[in-house]
């Protein structure tokens, strides 16, 4: 179920995904149904399906529970045509903390399961990796020739600047993105749509620490899981430094980190990713 877009709209194209319809069906799982937004390849976006479960599970908690982890598995690529049915099954209700698990299913055949944890706002002990020193976003010129994953999409609705601060063969990277115009005030759309940005660029430190590229003839790669922590609120429309490392390569896999910093500094949350990558000739 691909959803007829504007393509001069990205931001509206992505808040209609995240907008998912409550089929009312409340037996032993909430069941909710929402469609994918066109990319090239013919597959649904990862970052896209991620940020859809967090809004499914989302509904079926206290309003004063926030998200604050996901841990996810991609089973199988998503089908652009069809509509996807999310199973929210309420496995835990505690008095800071409740989980749920959610399963992504197209024609009754699941694409993606997670368990995400929400907590009720608490104080606490309070530390975080610093940010590293990089330019500002203003210092750094638009470009729309950014390889990889930032132009899966037709018409994007994150902007994204790279940061040029280390060499092919490092493993590490940098990227200020954000989203391309202002969004609603609902924290609870802004920690979904984080979720959905968090799958952009994260796959490229593998190829870096490897000194190779999207260009390679031949190259795939694929998701196999996902997780990020919310560690504190911020807007996804004010800019955000997305840091991202490649601490192993082996096997025919690729294990990818990131942090998610304000400009000011504050690390609002991690990610991690491990993917499928086969280069030929190696």
């Amino acid at each position: 179920m691909t959803f007829e877009i504007d393509f001069k709209k990205p931001v509206d194209m992505m808040l209609k995904v995240l907008r998912l319809e409550d089929t009312g069906a409340r037996t032993s799982e909430d069941i909710f149904v929402g469609g994918s937004h066109p990319i090239p390849t013919g597959r649904v976006y990862g970052g896209q399906v991620v940020s859809q479960c967090v809004v499914a599970a989302a509904a079926t908690v206290d309003e004063t529970q926030h998200p604050h982890s996901m841990h996810g598995y991609f089973l199988r690529p998503g089908d652009l045509d069809l509509p996807i049915t999310f199973a929210v099954d309420r496995i835990h209700d505690g008095r800071s903390f409740s989980r749920r698990r959610v399963q992504a299913y197209q024609s009754g055949t699941p694409i993606f399961s997670g368990i995400i944890s929400f907590q009720t706002e608490d104080s606490g002990l309070d530390h975080q990796t610093p940010m590293p020193s990089v330019p500002s976003p203003d210092e750094i010129e638009p470009s729309d020739d950014m390889a990889g994953s930032f132009f899966l999409l037709r018409s994007n609705p994150i902007e994204a600047r790279r940061v040029p601060i280390e060499p092919d063969g490092s493993g590490t990277q940098a990227t200020w993105m954000r989203v391309r115009e202002p969004i609603s005030d609902d924290p609870g759309l802004h920690r979904a749509v984080l979720a959905y940005m968090s799958d952009f660029s994260i796959q490229e430190p593998s190829l870096r620490a490897n000194g190779v590229n999207w260009r390679v003839p031949g190259i795939k790669s694929a998701s196999l899981d996902h997780a990020i922590w919310w560690h504190r609120f911020t807007r996804v429309d004010d800019w955000l430094l997305y840091v991202n490392e490649s601490p192993s390569t082996q096997g025919g896999r690729g294990m990818n980190t990131g942090r998610f910093y304000t400009q000011d500094g504050t690390l609002v949350a991690s990610t991690a990713q491990e993917i499928m990558l086969r280069v030929p000739g190696v």
